[in-house]
């Protein structure tokens, strides 16, 4: 049995060249939370999140936020099961879901 949990994040807004990436990458690594965030190009940032369940709340919390220069008006979470995803990397974006 793990407390390990997984979060599948759409967030809109501004949130595409304000280094939202960058310090959701940031963030996470400081909270040990695993996973990847991409730009999607309809303008949205997709995040994945994986780890503790309290460290995962707290950035899906932080993604309503993000970066100072982010304006978000919607965060869409979904709880998933966690994959074992290791370390906190930004993808570039890519049309394709392999």
């Amino acid at each position: 049995m793990t407390d390990r949990t997984r979060a599948h994040v759409y967030v809109s807004g501004r949130v595409q060249g304000v280094y939202y990436r960058a310090t959701t990458r940031d963030t996470a690594r400081e909270k040990g939370v695993d996973g990847w965030v991409r730009n999607l190009d309809d303008g949205r940032v997709e995040a994945v999140f994986e780890g503790p369940e309290a460290a995962v709340e707290e950035m899906v919390a932080w993604c309503e936020t993000g970066s100072k220069a982010a304006d978000v008006d919607d965060v869409d979470a979904t709880d998933e099961e966690p994959e074992g995803l290791d370390g906190f990397e930004v993808r570039w974006s890519d049309s394709s879901h392999g």
